[in-house]
């Protein structure tokens, strides 16, 4: 049984112009028990049966594409444009590899130097030693799959706008909720929260694949921390309350949108608690600033540049160790993208921001018993990058 694919003549164009542009030869696609979502995607296909066997698809810079593909599943890509070759045996797959391969001398895989960028690094080291030993250089997907992975339609923009205005009135109605528990002395805590914000996400049409994080003091110092029925913490008077949310329309091709607020449960709110928002709520800003600054004049801008901005203010007002994440990720259809990330601690980053991309700013600094982050969304047009939701400009007192 074959499968579906809607890679069309103008896709297969368009991927063979990036292809020459970035002097590579080919774009090599393998997969084995579907282990490369990235691949599916961009060649817009689904295959018709489980994968269990390896297949190989070559997208020359010019020409046909080719195929490779086991004799009990030949028919994996049929729907898929350009000759087939078949094999069975160990030897007769590197022979028909290497007939594939033939003339190339640099081709990209889904493959990151030192795993650098896990989000692209979906194929096994043993298959990127074997097109090497065929004489072929493999270099990295990672700016063809920004590309074609992470950049947006004008429907995608209009779909995480309308996410972003009922996520922000979610996120408004369920501070609104701890703070009217408190003011009538009813109990609440940070599960009942994250109850309501799914339900809330269920009832307007939103979808989301996990969360949301609602955390108080010492939990809002856990950057990953998610309340469960089993653990959870009561909400009250004098805590430090974080709330990080997302969710995308329920409808396909729809994106995320993602965002943190912090409140204060109380007022005045504690000297540290306000300095810290204070440092985080600069660092964002000043991310964000360079953003639009680099778009608006047409300089290149790459990720990790995005993250030194936010780090060095962090680190500068001495808080730099209590920052333990990179500043920001890339958004699509998953909530963390395929795109650049803002990142010059857990990888460095070095792809170019892109028109028609989103991103997160989220700078946070984590203490011992409280933790503040402030999470907005920037998306990059053709001459000049916005936030796309509103911006908490102050902690949040409730």
């Amino acid at each position: 049984m074959s499968g579906r694919s809607g890679l069309d003549a103008s896709r297969i164009r368009e991927i063979q112009r990036v292809l020459r542009e970035q002097d590579l030869d080919g774009w090599l696609f393998f997969d084995h028990h579907q282990r490369d979502p990235l691949s599916y995607r961009i060649l817009r296909f689904e295959p018709g049966r489980q994968v269990t066997r390896r297949w190989y698809y070559l997208m020359p810079s010019d020409g046909d594409a080719l195929g490779l593909v086991h004799v009990i599943e030949r028919s994996m890509l049929d729907d898929l444009p350009g000759p087939k070759s078949i094999y069975s045996s160990w030897n007769s797959q590197i022979e028909g590899l290497q007939k594939m391969l033939a003339g190339r001398r640099r081709v990209a895989m889904q493959y990151s130097p030192n795993c650098a960028i896990p989000y692209v690094s979906m194929v096994d080291g043993g298959t990127v030693e074997l097109v090497r030993s065929l004489g072929v250089e493999v270099v990295s997907s990672a700016d063809l799959v920004q590309h074609f992975e992470a950049r947006w339609s004008q429907e995608s923009l209009e779909a995480h706008l309308e996410a972003g205005r009922r996520v922000d009135e979610i996120r408004r109605r369920a501070f609104r909720l701890v703070s009217e528990r408190l003011e009538a002395g009813a109990f609440v805590d940070e599960w009942a929260v994250n109850r309501f914000i799914l339900d809330a996400f269920e009832s307007t049409g939103l979808a989301t694949d996990h969360g949301p994080i609602v955390a108080v003091n010492e939990n809002a110092a856990n950057p990953h921390y998610e309340p469960t029925e089993e653990v959870r913490r009561p909400i009250r008077r004098g805590d430090v309350l974080l709330i990080d949310l997302w969710a995308k329309l329920r409808q396909p091709g729809s994106v995320y949108y993602d965002i943190t607020w912090t409140a204060y449960c109380g007022a005045p709110p504690p000297g540290e608690v306000l300095q810290v928002f204070e440092i985080v709520r600069e660092a964002r800003d000043r991310a964000v600033q360079r953003v639009m600054d680099a778009v608006r004049t047409g300089e290149p801008l790459r990720g990790f540049q995005v993250d030194d901005v936010a780090r060095r203010y962090i680190e500068q007002r001495g808080y730099g160790q209590y920052f333990p994440h990179r500043t920001g990720h890339s958004i699509g259809e998953d909530v963390h993208g395929g795109g650049a990330n803002m990142d010059n601690l857990e990888t460095h980053d070095e792809r170019r921001i892109i028109p028609w991309t989103c991103f997160s700013i989220e700078p946070g600094i984590y203490l011992k018993d409280f933790g503040v982050r402030s999470e907005v969304n920037v998306f990059v047009g053709e001459q000049e990058a916005r936030v796309t939701g509103e911006i908490q400009e102050r902690l949040l007192l409730i």
